[in-house]
């Protein structure tokens, strides 16, 4: 049983990236194809480009908050060393980027990355940052409650579409850190 609506085609990663066009960002493609169990059970489907901001996401396709992941990418220096972090966490929460994700980050201050570096940087879409695929040297911090969910919608590294898949595979991921209260309740 799925989160998605019975009339959403999905695709597995690896068909996904192979679809022209292709349902995946070229990092996140190669990630997949690296990283298989982890992966196993993940699907792509296609989106219309203007829905792939959560809400507008969540709206179309009636997932609940809690079905949705966003990755925030965050930095700090310390010591002239700049920090970088991608932060997942659920569209019913926010981030606790000045407390805990700074604190894990240890610098004096975090901030969000700015749109044109993280999109550079992680070479993916904005709205489309996914977990799957960051540069080497990002640290992958993900909120516990994302990998307590039956399954999540999360980036694919373009616009044009998402991944869906269970929250305990995030936790699979290389270089994954899962993390109890990373994010914080929307009030």
């Amino acid at each position: 049983m799925s989160i998605l609506p019975e009339s959403v085609t999905t695709f597995a990663l690896s068909e996904a990236a192979e679809r022209q066009p292709p349902l995946l960002g070229g990092p996140v493609a190669r990630t997949a194809a690296e990283a298989p169990a982890a992966l196993q059970d993940a699907r792509a489907f296609a989106i219309d480009p203007d829905l792939a901001d959560t809400a507008a996401l969540m709206e179309a396709y009636g997932l609940p908050a809690e079905a949705s992941a966003n990755c925030v990418v965050i930095a700090g220096t310390r010591d002239g060393d700049e920090r970088v972090a991608a932060c997942v966490v659920l569209a019913s929460t926010r981030a606790d980027v000045n407390k805990r994700a700074r604190k894990l980050l240890d610098v004096r201050k975090a901030s969000f990355l700015s749109m044109d570096r993280a999109v550079e940087d992680s070479g993916m879409e904005y709205g489309g940052i996914c977990p799957i695929g960051l540069p080497g040297g990002w640290r992958l911090l993900i909120d516990s409650r994302v990998v307590e969910q039956a399954e999540v919608v999360i980036g694919s590294g373009i616009r044009g579409s998402k991944i869906v898949l269970p929250g305990p595979a995030l936790a699979q991921l290389p270089e994954a850190e899962v993390v109890e209260d990373l994010a914080v309740e929307i009030a």
